[in-house]
């Protein structure tokens, strides 16, 4: 399976981190020296993605800057004899980096809305992963979510496959738990079940891998009235209702979440630690 496109949804306004979201876009928030977002830009590379489509508002200066060349910062390192430096801010090569955007005033919201948004290009009997822009999976065996996902696909001779993520049996009543089959296909989302009624212990991960079909099912649900928001799951749902399978793989790594002041200091504590 030779996968080379992802899709990153990174718009909106980072409300649960005013007011430094204000100043500085939420997928560009540190852990470390690096911004949250290359975390999952990383693992993407790693299973040899080419094309990155980021969602974003507005300009996504910093995220744009970021990943382009700073000629003048290179020429400065290079004079200073800080050539050493020179990797870590240089943008990754043969990537090609995709801005769309999104815009936050429509009145169709949620996560369809910015896959959705992608949909032209996605070619016909395309895949694409589809991967939340301010969380990620911390691994520390270097290994590759999406790599691991699509070989998951693959195996099972299937075009889509998501990943769940571990949460403690005490725990599932917060989420939205994943409920499969004996032959790991997803069945349905049941949302914050009690312990003793959890189909698993999977929350979903947000973390997809999607055949081009599934762009059917995300614009019949943008053309349908909602009275909330456009949730991804149900089209998912649909797809599946249709007869296709959907594979549940479990996601590897630790879990760490940048959306919120407590998982964002977290998430730095464990990089720091490691």
């Amino acid at each position: 399976m030779n996968i080379t496109k992802a899709i990153i949804p990174v718009a909106g306004w980072g409300t649960r981190r005013l007011p430094i979201t204000k100043a500085i876009e939420k997928c560009m928030l540190p852990i470390g020296n690096i911004p949250v977002i290359d975390f999952v830009v990383q693992d993407l590379l790693k299973a040899g993605v080419t094309d990155i489509y980021f969602v974003v508002s507005g300009d996504a200066k910093q995220l744009r800057d970021y990943y382009s060349r700073n000629t003048e910062l290179e020429a400065y390192l290079e004079r200073n004899g800080k050539t050493e430096m020179l990797p870590t801010v240089m943008p990754p090569e043969n990537t090609n980096f995709h801005y769309i955007v999104q815009d936050t005033t429509n009145t169709q919201y949620g996560t369809t809305v910015p896959v959705w948004l992608c949909r032209e290009f996605i070619e016909k009997d395309e895949q694409v992963l589809v991967i939340m822009g301010d969380q990620f999976f911390y691994r520390r065996d270097n290994g590759s979510n999406a790599a691991d996902l699509i070989q998951l696909v693959a195996d099972r001779g299937l075009r889509t496959g998501l990943l769940g993520v571990p949460v403690p049996e005490s725990e599932v009543s917060k989420y939205g738990i994943i409920e499969k089959d004996t032959h790991d296909n997803y069945v349905r989302i049941v949302e914050k079940p009690r312990p003793e009624d959890a189909p698993s212990n999977l929350n979903n991960a947000s973390f997809y891998l999607f055949d081009s079909v599934v762009f059917e099912y995300l614009e019949r649900d943008m053309q349908a009235p909602h009275a909330g928001e456009y949730m991804i799951i149900d089209p998912i749902n649909e797809y599946v209702n249709d007869g296709n399978q959907v594979v549940v793989g479990e996601a590897k790594g630790e879990y760490l979440d940048a959306g919120s002041v407590p998982g964002w200091l977290h998430a730095n504590q464990v990089v720091a630690g490691s």
